[in-house]
This record gives C-alpha cells, sequence and structure tokens, in this order.
C-alpha cells in the first residue's frame, strides 16, 4: 500500500506505507540525510491555521498526546497516511528543541549511570537549554554536576541509538512501580487511560517514559553544559518530597554555545537586582518579609514618571480613575469565585470584628461593586475603571525574584463594562493602549498569545461552552482584524474567560510577560450586574480586564534590565549631574542649578571637595544622562561644558542652549541621547 508525501516545495511522492521521514531525505540525498535533525508532519487533510501549543517545560507538553494537525516526529517514524513534510535542519528553532530534550535524556542516563540511587521526574526542553527533575535524598555538589557533565560526554561518545519502543499501559506501570519510580507512575496514570500503550524511549541501557521526539542518536548532542541546581517540589506541593532540578543548556557546536554564555553574561550585566542596587533604586528588606518591595527616592522618582503618563493616557482614552479597599470581607470573595479557585495563592483570611477578611489578590471585585454601587443605561456604556492597585498574591518562597516575582504589587489595572455589540471596538482600543505603551517606553517587538478554555477539561472554567465559544471568537476577530500574527493557547485561560497577552521583547531578545486583555462573561452574572437597554429591559454586560505594565514593579524590573539602568532623559532619576571644578566655581553651579529646575529638569549638584574627574566618575556610574562641568571659562561665558552618556565630552555649549536640548529630549520621551 503507498501513500502520498508532500514536500515544502509542493511536489508529491508516492511511498510505501512505513515509509520514515529518514527514508525520504536518503532518496532526495544522503548529504541531506546526514544534515537533518528530526521532520515536522501534518496529515494532508488536516485544516490549516495556527497551532495550538503547550507551555515549555509543562508536563502536558512532556507526555500528552498530540492533536489532530501538524506535529514533529523523529526521523524513525513510520509514516502511515498522506502527509505533508518538512525535513528540518539546524537551522528550524524546532530541531534545537529536541536537541535540549534529547540532552535531558542524556544528562538522565549519566545520572543512573553514577547515582543509580535516583529517581526520574521529567525532562523538558526550555528557550533557555533543558533540566531533569530528579529526587535523591542527598543533595548533589557541585562536584556532582562536574562528574555528570563529564559522564554526559561519554555518552556522546558511545552515539547510542535514540530507539522509541511501545508496550502496554500495564507493564508500564508495574515495572515502573517495582523500581520505586514514582514519578513516572504518576505521569502515566495522569496522561495515558487503561488499555492505551505508552511510548518508551532507550539509548543503551536507558530506558524512559516519553513521547518524543527525539535526535537519531546520543553523537548528535554535540555542545552543552551542565549550568545549575535548584529545589522543586513534587507537583509544586511544599508537603511532598523535595526535588532537585538539575539544569543545563544544548546548542548546536561549540561557538552556539560559548555565544549563549557570553549573552548571559550581559544578563548578569543588567541584572535589575544588582542594579537596584547600585544606582539605589529599591531594596527588600529581610526583616518586613520577602517578596515586598521598598522603593527608594530615585526609584520612586522612576515609578512617579511611570504612573503619571499611565495616569494622563487614560484619562484622554476615556477612563475613570478609582480606588479600592486593601481588604474587603470573605463573602465577596466567594460570590467573584476567587475564594474558590483562586485561594491557594491568596494570604489566609483574618478574622475581625463581625467577619472573616482577605487581603485582595486583584481589583476587578471592588470594579464590579462600583458598577453596582448605581444604575446604569445603554447611554452611559461603556465605563472604564482604571486603579493602579496595591494587590498581595502568595508566592511560595522559592519563587519570588526580585523585583519580577513579587508578594506585594501595584497592578495598573482597569476594567471595562460594555455591551456585547462593544466588546469588539473596547478589546481592540485596549490592544492600541497596549503598543502605545510599549512603544513609549521603548520596546518595539512584542509577541501575542491567544489563551482559550480546554474542552477537555471544562470543569476548571467558569461558563457555558457557548458563551466561551462567543468570547473566545470574539478575541480572535479582534486580532485577525488588527493583522496580528498570534499563537493559540488551548487551557491557558482565566477561569473566567480567554486572554491575549502582550509579550515584549527587550533588547536582549528576551520575552516578557506583561500586557494583557481579558474578556470576562462570569463576574457580570456572578454580581448580577445589568444595565437598561434601549428597549427599556434589564440586560448583564460583558466585561474586559486589562493590565498594560501588568504589575509596575515588574514593568520597572524589565525597563531596569532593558535599559541596564541607563535610563532615557524623561525617566533618569537625576537628569542632569553639576560639577563645579573647584570650590569659586559653586556659586556659578547654583545659577545654572536654579535655571535648570525652573525647566523643570531634575538636577543633582556635588559640592564635595573632591577633585573634578572623581565627581564625573561618581555620575557616570549612577548613569546619569548629561554630566555638567564648570570653571572660569563656562562663568566667564554663560556655558556648560557638556558630557553626555556614551557620548563623552561635547564640548562648551550655552546653558541655554543646553536647557532646550535636554527638555526637548525629556518632553519627546526621547530613548536615544
Amino acid at each position: 500500500m503507498t501513500i502520498r508525501v508532500q514536500l515544502p516545495d509542493g511536489s508529491v511522492r508516492e511511498v510505501a506505507q512505513g515509509t520514515t521521514p529518514y527514508d525520504v531525505a536518503m532518496s532526495i540525498s544522503p548529504r541531506l540525510a546526514a544534515a537533518v535533525v528530526v521532520a515536522r508532519i501534518r496529515p494532508l487533510t488536516a485544516a490549516a491555521g495556527v497551532v495550538a501549543t503547550e507551555d515549555e517545560g509543562s508536563e502536558e507538553a512532556m507526555y500528552a498526546g498530540h492533536e489532530t494537525g501538524e506535529r514533529v516526529v523523529d526521523l524513525s517514524t513510520p509514516m502511515v497516511e498522506d502527509v505533508a513534510l518538512e525535513l528540518l535542519k539546524e537551522s528550524d528553532e524546532a530541531s534545537l528543541k529536541v536537541v535540549r530534550h534529547s540532552a535531558a535524556h542524556v544528562m538522565a542516563t549519566a545520572i543512573l549511570e553514577l547515582f543509580p540511587e535516583t529517581k526520574l521526574g521529567h525532562g523538558p526542553a526550555t528557550d533557555a537549554g533543558f533540566f531533569y527533575d530528579v529526587y535523591r535524598e542527598v543533595p548533589f555538589t557541585e562536584e556532582d554536576l562536574a562528574a555528570i557533565e563529564k559522564k554526559m560526554t561519554e555518552v556522546v561518545a558511545r552515539d547510542e541509538k535514540f530507539v522509541r519502543v511501545e508496550e502496554s499501559r500495564e507493564k508500564g506501570l508495574t515495572d515502573y512501580a517495582a523500581q520505586g519510580e514514582f514519578m513516572k507512575v504518576h505521569f502515566i496514570e495522569r496522561f495515558t487511560k487503561p488499555g492505551d500503550e505508552i511510548s518508551l524511549y532507550k539509548n543503551g541501557g536507558f530506558t524512559d517514559f516519553c513521547r518524543g521526539p527525539h535526535v537519531p542518536s546520543t553523537g548528535r548532542v554535540k555542545a552543552f553544559k551542565v549550568m545549575s541546581i535548584a529545589g522543586a517540589y513534587w507537583l509544586g506541593d511544599e508537603n511532598n518530597q523535595q526535588l532537585q532540578r538539575i539544569y543545563g543548556t544544548a546548542f548546536y557546536n561549540a561557538k552556539d554555545l560559548d555565544a549563549h554564555f557570553k549573552r548571559l553574561e550581559e544578563i548578569k550585566a543588567r541584572d535589575h537586582r544588582v542594579l537596584g542596587k547600585q544606582l539605589d533604586l529599591f531594596s527588600i528588606q529581610e526583616v518586613a518579609g520577602p517578596g515586598l518591595i521598598f522603593w527608594h527616592p530615585k526609584g520612586s522618582l522612576i515609578r512617579k514618571e511611570m504612573e503619571d503618563w499611565m495616569r494622563e493616557e487614560c484619562i484622554r482614552r476615556g477612563y475613570n480613575l478609582v480606588y479600592t479597599p486593601h481588604i474587603m470581607k470573605r463573602e465577596l470573595w466567594k460570590i467573584s469565585g476567587h475564594d474558590g479557585v483562586y485561594s491557594k495563592d491568596m494570604f489566609p483570611a483574618m478574622e475581625l470584628d463581625d467577619a472573616e477578611y482577605r487581603v485582595k489578590p486583584m481589583n476587578c471585585p471592588g470594579h464590579t461593586l462600583i458598577y453596582k454601587n448605581s444604575p446604569k443605561s445603554y447611554r452611559d456604556l461603556p465605563v472604564r475603571y482604571a486603579e493602579f492597585g496595591n494587590v498581595y498574591r502568595y508566592e511560595r518562597s522559592g519563587t519570588m525574584h526580585g523585583l519580577l516575582r513579587v508578594r506585594g504589587f501595584t497592578q495598573d489595572d482597569a476594567h471595562i463594562f460594555c455591551t456585547p455589540e462593544q466588546i469588539g471596538g473596547e478589546i481592540e482600543a485596549c490592544l492600541d493602549f497596549a503598543e502605545a505603551v510599549l512603544k513609549n517606553f521603548g520596546f518595539e517587538e512584542y509577541r501575542v498569545e491567544l489563551s482559550t478554555r480546554d474542552p477537555k477539561k471544562a470543569g476548571d472554567f467558569f461558563g457555558s461552552a457557548e458563551d466561551w465559544a462567543n468570547s473566545e471568537g470574539a478575541l480572535r476577530d479582534v486580532l485577525t482584524r488588527r493583522g496580528l500574527t498570534f499563537q493559540t493557547f488551548p487551557g491557558e485561560a482565566a477561569f473566567y474567560g480567554p486572554k491575549i497577552d502582550v509579550k515584549l521583547v527587550d533588547v536582549l531578545g528576551r520575552m516578557w510577560q506583561l500586557s494583557t486583555v481579558q474578556f470576562d462573561f462570569n463576574l457580570p452574572k456572578r454580581f448580577e450586574l445589568e444595565y437598561t437597554g434601549e428597549d427599556g429591559e434589564k440586560h448583564q454586560p460583558v466585561m474586559v480586564h486589562r493590565a498594560l505594565f501588568g504589575s509596575v514593579e515588574r514593568f520597572f524590573g524589565v525597563l531596569i534590565e532593558h535599559y541596564a539602568g541607563a535610563f532615557p532623559v524623561w525617566l533618569a532619576p537625576v537628569q542632569v549631574g553639576l560639577v563645579p571644578i573647584s570650590e569659586k566655581h559653586l556659586e556659578y553651579a547654583l545659577a545654572v542649578k536654579s535655571r535648570l529646575e525652573a525647566a523643570g529638569l531634575r538636577v543633582e549638584l556635588d559640592q564635595r571637595n573632591e577633585k573634578m574627574n572623581a565627581k564625573i566618575r561618581e555620575f557616570t556610574l549612577q548613569k546619569v544622562p548629561f554630566v555638567l562641568v564648570m570653571g572660569d571659562k563656562e562663568a566667564a561665558s554663560d556655558a556648560v561644558s557638556v558630557r553626555t552618556r556614551g557620548k563623552g565630552d561635547e564640548g562648551s555649549v550655552s546653558v541655554g542652549e543646553f536647557v532646550a536640548r535636554a527638555v526637548g529630549l525629556r518632553d519627546g520621551h526621547a530613548m536615544e541621547l
């Protein structure tokens, strides 16, 4: 029996059923067969379109079965139906993910050969490399990691083939249970059903329960590094066993690996925690508790500029500013559904005189109460409420990270209440606002993701299938109308509705999750919100949640790393540093300071009895955009000698000329000096 295989150039080959992608590559060219890593196939009958993907590093991504459609497979996979086939070389991003997943298996092989008492969890590829979760009573040391990496080199040199085999679910459960592999038993029970066949991958004497795909052999894992180790609770539950998560990375060659570590050095130099201390922007005080941010004067100035711009933009776009309490009765959170679905991420309830209270993890229930406080007509809609609201979430102790993952933060939250007919326009306006935020703060590139309900896990989401279909369709229509490329992630929606996430790309090419726009048809129903329609009848509004900074803290952390602390003039806490050459020039420096401050510039005068170069160096270390030096010549000609960040000495200009330049850069929110 033959099948049809369509190649990317549109040509179609008829081959025997069971032919592998490697066979096809060999029939084209042995050189091609040696170069390809994996294959991408799609049934010719499958509908074209954006393919749903799953979270990297998740259990679902590792073990769950493929939906009908496009998938990446081993070169040795038999093709049994008509397919479109792509042979992927090292230039394809999907190939690197497969190399990294195979590297995780190589690392697991090495771990078991050195430490056979170890029990295995899962080992996914990530955007930065790979990891493997393992359980071992004795903690691994740095020396152990070095030994594992050395043993991996031996496994690669053995060039062991990755071989996929299938066996019954029952046999897999029996074998893994006998070996005490409790994590593998869990994965099989969770991701397969009685009577299923499960897939295993073998290389040499190592066998792992795995969906694949893999490179042809361990010898294709050419450039790798075991990097670090961290703790992770089994199933994310702090009451379970403490696992050890061993991180590594892998690339096609040593050149790419070296480039990766050079990039890591640049990332390290931009670490917002280090720069935050160096530039005196913020701190986290152990005596006060982890994940709680103290904003220092300079950081607070930057925050003020961020919030002032956002508030003015909200008002210009028709939002009303509101404020809601930090704590509210637990009953409110029961009505909203958060007390049940979101409870583990909230701080425990506290008992006061009349009831139990909880600190708020988000602002939306408070905004619904403001909406409900007075009757609304269709003429009043849309109603848009915006708030910089302090919220509190119980992040686990091992997950917090500087400004990026905290327990107390300020959400630039807004909620829009509108008619069903207005929803498309409101969502589009939110996306337009999100793009304006990114552009204003110097981010030109971003990615868009649509998170939807997983019908197979309908119990995790509130509302009817019809409501979900309508709301997901509305978001898709807006994205399509704006011509945005997006990926769809089933199962990643909020419990109350689907959402659009906008992930900015920073100067190092890293993606950050910040802006989100969410459709909610549940809270209006739960809080019995209504408006009087044109027909005189009562109707239920629909609701849009949106946060564009995401949180002030997280956005600020990203800004610090994007600019490496060298903020554009309008955000810089100190915009101009003044350096009198000697004490006799101090009077002139004070006069210049007054003129600059009158123009609204933030100025710092160094009056210390220090040498001029020491003062200039201090302002340079603080990444001040402009340093003005003043001596006899400048005082006599009403001028200043300008040193510009990143450019050095630019010579002498009049004070008026400098003020015009600095004010122009500030008011234009220019990113470059």
